[in-house]
């Protein structure tokens, strides 16, 4: 299953090659930062809006058999310690036997960061690298910048808007009883989860990753049966190494028509 995602891969790339000679995709996607308010506890909380032509799409923190992952480079910003994505709900989308998780047309990310100085402005310098699709794929990078001011209080509804769709924790969704039975194959390994969760709405799909980014996981054979979920999925090493699967940092995430819910580790099954 790796080859064949890797021949997807490699065939995916010649098509980009191909046609970005021939046409210009500069006005597929707009980025730009929603400069947001400064929180009580000193972050500051903003958005990125992407902005997409009509039928286009872009990928999830985890995008899938044929997506490309955005990345995010804050190295030009100033006051800034850290920031993390808050992603909203995400869609599944399948075509010719595969499935992407995506956001289509329009979507803001929320954006907390913590600056150095929590009662300085920050000033944000960021580059986006990150995959538009249609009926081809091609790689785009993006560059937004804005000043952040520590005196903006107002909460600013479209980001509101857009962390009312972030993933439930587990608890709140009421997840119990998270497993993972680990099986050696000749290739990697065989994961099976299974948990207590009730249903997040029709059409459900689980994602799961690995804290290790060189880690391949297949998508999930998932099955329901009343409020419990199980899955089977492949894992293996990118570059064919030998690895160890650590736990705690398996992240399974259930999504559904109403809501996603994010569960973080699991135990012997």
């Amino acid at each position: 299953m790796l080859l064949k995602t890797t021949l997807l891969s490699a065939l995916v790339a010649m098509t980009l090659g191909s046609n970005a000679v021939a046409q210009n995709f500069d006005d597929i996607i707009d980025a730009s930062l929603i400069t947001g308010w400064r929180q009580a506890d000193g972050s500051h909380m903003a958005g990125i809006r992407l902005k997409l032509e009509n039928d286009w799409h872009t990928y999830w923190r985890a995008p899938g058999d044929a997506g490309i992952p955005p990345t995010f480079d804050m190295a030009g910003s100033r006051n800034f310690k850290a920031a993390q994505v808050i992603w909203p709900r995400p869609e599944v989308y399948e075509q010719n036997g595969l499935r992407s998780i995506v956001y289509h047309d329009q979507v803001i990310l929320p954006l907390q960061i913590m600056p150095k100085s929590k009662g300085g402005d920050i000033t944000v310098n960021a580059k986006i690298d990150i995959g538009v699709c249609k009926d081809i794929c091609v790689p785009q990078t993006l560059r937004i910048s804005a000043v952040l001011p520590a005196a903006d209080k107002k909460r600013d509804g479209r980001i509101v808007a857009s962390l009312a769709e972030r993933a439930y924790t587990g608890k709140e969704a009421g997840a119990k009883n998270v497993r993972c039975q680990i099986t050696p194959t000749a290739d990697g390994i065989s994961l099976t989860t299974t948990l207590s969760l009730p249903k997040v709405g029709r059409h459900e799909a689980m994602v799961i990753e690995a804290a290790n980014p060189l880690l391949w996981i297949a998508e999930p054979q998932m099955h329901r049966s009343g409020n419990t979920l199980s899955a089977t999925t492949d894992i293996q090493h990118v570059e064919g190494a030998p690895f160890m699967l650590n736990r705690s940092g398996i992240r399974i995430t259930v999504l559904g028509e109403n809501k996603a819910v994010e569960i973080a580790g699991c135990t012997g099954g």
